[in-house]
């Protein structure tokens, strides 16, 4: 349980800060679209992907099949991030399960930073520790930023969604100084303009894919 409790409690601090002012804008944002506490609840907890979240907001009323399709694509970007991860989950294969409902930025970037620092054996109870505060911290926000929806206007709400993917870029930044991330987040910058010219649902996506590829190339070239 020891590893538990550390990852526990290396998310609540400015991780949870981070990702708790991203869904406390959410959980505004769900009120002022007249959307119910309980779906903003829900889409918190089982999409738990503010990307997805937004999409999913955006299209709330209309086909279901196509706000399912939208928030699919938005968060498409979890497939090779949990296969990435995958190898530091520690060596039972069967129990990284556990951690799959949980792939998201925040445990994401942390896990691939302090994993491969861990015993093998103590990788997975860590990450499902700090995911799960995360996630629990997701949700608290949701709930609260519903209830405050009345005392935010939108131009706060929209800063308060970009605090974690701030974060987040905070965290890459401190990886520059090592080769294979630097490549990755100069070819990444390098192909962004390509989500301008292509439809929203891919663009970015398709940027991620050529900008990650052309790093892998040079990697493996180096």
């Amino acid at each position: 349980m020891i590893p538990f409790r550390t990852g526990l409690r290396a998310a609540l601090g400015a991780p949870a800060l981070a990702m708790g002012a991203t869904f406390l804008a959410f959980g505004a944002a769900s009120a002022e679209a007249n959307l119910a506490f309980g779906w903003a609840l829900a889409a918190s907890l089982l999409v738990y992907g503010m990307a997805g979240q937004v999409v999913l907001l955006q299209l709330a009323g209309g086909p279901v099949a196509g706000a399912v399709l939208g928030a699919t694509a938005a968060n498409a970007r979890f497939f090779p991030m949990a296969v990435a991860i995958a190898p530091w989950l520690g060596p039972h294969r069967a129990r990284r399960w556990l951690a799959l409902p949980f792939i998201a930025i925040t445990p994401w970037a942390a896990g691939m930073r302090h994993l491969p620092l861990r015993d093998p054996a103590a990788r997975l109870p860590w990450f499902l520790g700090f995911a799960l505060a995360s996630w629990v911290a997701a949700a608290a926000a949701t709930a609260l930023g519903h209830g405050l929806a009345p005392h935010l206007d939108a131009a706060l709400r929209a800063a308060l969604l970009f605090a974690n993917p701030l974060y987040f870029a905070l965290l890459m930044a401190a990886e520059l100084r090592v080769p294979a991330p630097r490549r990755a987040m100069l070819l990444g910058a390098a192909a962004a303009p390509l989500a301008l010219w292509l439809p929203p649902a891919w663009g970015l996506l398709a940027a991620g894919l050529i900008g990650g590829t052309a790093a892998w190339a040079w990697g493996r070239r180096a």
